[in-house]
């Protein structure tokens, strides 16, 4: 399977994205500090650079991502809400929202994993679409697991803050859908309306 290895503080400053968003509080670069002070960017290059910044926040390629575009554009509503919709509800979003992962890319390795199931079954595919009303958990058999085992105790972690259309139980590693994630439940800025314009072309 593709995996996206792009250097996350690099390509952070690059995108002009805090690494806080992939879940990285301490990563920064000293690399290129003049790198702000460039040319005006064109329309094609803010539209390329909202396209890659969503692309990397979630993990994705291009084909995947494509897929994603094409299936926004045949639901209801507006193509770059749903776009953005689209990969909030992916597993590995929910798991690191929940708080269950520290960075998103961790997030992605533990569903690849089968760290986790939905309603019971144990779910392997990052790119699964969560629904309203399914119970995300820590399989049974991940627990024990030292990664799993921070996350309970005296000495856990403060418990992050769930975005709305999430419920994270407090005394066991699970946690609700509670609604379908709307537009205003993305936690980074992003002008979808450039990523569209790109692809109406």
């Amino acid at each position: 399977m593709a995996k996206n290895m792009q250097p996350i503080a690099k390509r952070c400053k690059a995108l002009n994205l805090s690494p806080a968003t992939l879940g990285y509080a301490k990563k920064e670069t000293n690399r290129n500090p003049k790198g702000q002070m460039r040319k005006k960017q064109s329309e094609y290059a803010q539209q390329m650079n909202e396209k890659q910044k969503v692309k990397f926040v979630y993990g994705m390629l291009e084909k995947q991502f494509r897929s994603y575009y094409e299936k926004a554009a045949r639901m209801s509503g507006k193509t770059g809400d749903n776009l953005l919709v689209l990969c909030e509800r992916r597993l590995d979003n929910a798991v690191f929202a929940l708080g269950f992962a520290t960075t998103r890319r961790q997030a992605r390795q533990l569903v690849n994993h089968g760290h986790f199931t939905i309603n019971g079954k144990r779910v392997n595919i990052p790119s699964y679409l969560v629904k309203p009303g399914e119970v995300i958990a820590v399989a049974e058999t991940s627990r024990q697991s030292p990664i799993f085992k921070r996350l309970t105790g005296e000495d856990a972690p403060a418990v992050v803050v769930t975005p709305a259309w999430l419920e994270r139980d407090k005394n066991e590693l699970k946690g609700t859908v509670l609604q379908m994630p709307t537009r205003e439940d993305v936690p980074f800025p992003v002008e979808e309306h450039l990523i569209v314009e790109l692809y109406s072309k």
